[in-house]
């Protein structure tokens, strides 16, 4: 009886915490860093401040929690259109750079509390290490994808192409008629072609 209860209040403490990380990005999404508090997370997720402090050594470690849990969850969706791509080693890299631009990352939501994360890791240590972190794992995983197609600067190319997909990806999460996500992904395909040639 000892180990189902255990097991209960495992799987209950953590689904309080992904409540509470989800709630927050959620704060984050709709009001910016200036209106993301305790009271605001506490409401959207339907607890008591008590319980977020039970579970969170406050709203910085909550919010830290935020953009390690987002940035695992964009990981995943990453490496799922890399896997659904098949075994071309073309189609996967296309697969993992054009990801960005269908949802659930083009969800406009996002956009608000990728930039709370962004403004955060420039004053926030944790922040910083995570956004390092994040980044570095991304930039990795794509310089794998352009070895595989045989790209010589394989680590140069993963910066420039991070950079082009991060720019497009925020224009369209700002005015998603600006040229749209065909177009967005027309533009990737096209700079990958001209770098491996």
């Amino acid at each position: 009886m000892t180990a189902v209860r255990q097991a209960f209040t495992r799987e209950s403490a953590d689904s309080r915490r992904a409540d509470l990380i989800e709630a927050t990005a959620a704060v984050l999404a709709e009001h910016g860093l200036a209106g993301t508090n305790v009271r605001a997370i506490c409401a959207k997720a339907g607890v008591s401040p008590g319980l977020l402090r039970h579970y969170f050594a406050g709203i910085d470690a909550l919010v830290a929690a935020t953009y390690q849990a987002t940035s695992d969850r964009m990981d995943a969706i990453f490496m799922g259109a890399v896997a659904d791509a098949g075994e071309d080693a073309r189609a996967r890299l296309a697969a993992y750079l054009t990801a960005s631009f269908r949802p659930p990352v083009t969800d406009p939501e996002l956009l608000g509390a990728w930039t709370a994360f962004w403004a955060l890791a420039r004053s926030d240590v944790r922040m910083a290490e995570i956004h390092a972190e994040s980044y570095a794992g991304y930039r990795e995983r794509l310089g794998e994808l352009l070895v595989a197609c045989g790209a010589a600067d394989a680590d140069r190319l993963a910066i420039m192409l991070t950079a082009m997909v991060d720019g497009l990806w925020l224009e369209l999460s700002l005015d998603a008629a600006s040229f749209g996500a065909e177009a967005a992904t027309e533009m990737i395909e096209r700079a990958v072609a001209a770098l491996l040639h």
